[in-house]
């Protein structure tokens, strides 16, 4: 009895998603726009290219690049900031309007490098070495190359309104947990290496224990794209 309540309810939907899917496979199909836009992945272009009505593929590269200094379990490192992504995006556009659901992957190439160089000496993972027995350190943080993404926004730049649109998206980009690297750069004969890796090795949990956050990576952008 159920399923045959279930079938009458269900047969006149797929009856109309039926009838309106050709015009509707073919409505802004093929129409391009490309696009500038700024925010949390750095700045950048896009290309946003109508696949079938209510839905859009949308790629381009974003990139920004930052040198500073900061402070890390008592060690003080200058490091360079690059953020590298390349997104590979599918916009639905789900009622008549500007309004989007946007799911894809960014190839994730963001990375912090960094080196510190003491004067005195090192604390590292809670042992003290002279920094002339170990050099400077080399750091990095990087994270996986393919990380998934999910967000909303508004502005259809492929849409049929008008060729300027103002594009704007808000979302995480799920780029995993940090991966670190702390490396001496010139350590000297008569360090117990064995013991100094040990304590490295605990230097880099507690730097992910810092930055165990930035596995969800917010994005927010704003940008304008034209339709040609």
């Amino acid at each position: 009895m159920k399923h045959s309540v279930l079938k009458r309810a269900l047969l006149p939907a797929l009856l109309a998603i039926g009838m309106s899917a050709p015009s509707a496979a073919f409505a802004g199909a093929g129409d391009i726009a490309l696009g500038v836009k700024g925010g949390t992945t750095g700045i950048g272009g896009e290309v946003t290219v109508g696949v079938i009505d209510k839905l859009n593929f949308r790629t381009g590269y974003n990139f920004f690049n930052y040198d500073g200094n900061a402070t890390e379990s008592g060690i003080d490192y200058d490091y360079k900031l690059k953020l590298r992504t390349l997104p590979l995006l599918l916009d639905l556009h789900p009622f008549s309007s500007g309004f989007r659901v946007t799911s894809g992957i960014f190839i994730n190439n963001n990375e912090v490098t960094g080196t510190a160089t003491a004067q005195g000496s090192y604390d590292i993972g809670g042992t003290t070495y002279n920094a002339a027995d170990i050099g400077s350190l080399d750091a990095k943080i990087d994270f996986r190359k393919t990380a998934p993404y999910l967000g909303i926004g508004w502005g259809n730049a492929v849409g049929k309104n008008s060729r300027l649109t103002i594009a704007f998206d808000a979302g995480v980009m799920f780029q995993g947990t940090p991966k670190v690297s702390l490396t001496p750069r010139d350590v000297q004969a008569g360090v117990d290496t064995a013991l100094l890796q040990k304590n490295i090795d605990k230097e880099i949990a507690d730097v992910k224990d810092d930055i165990d956050n930035l596995k969800y990576y917010p994005i927010i952008s704003l940008g304008l794209a034209y339709k040609f």
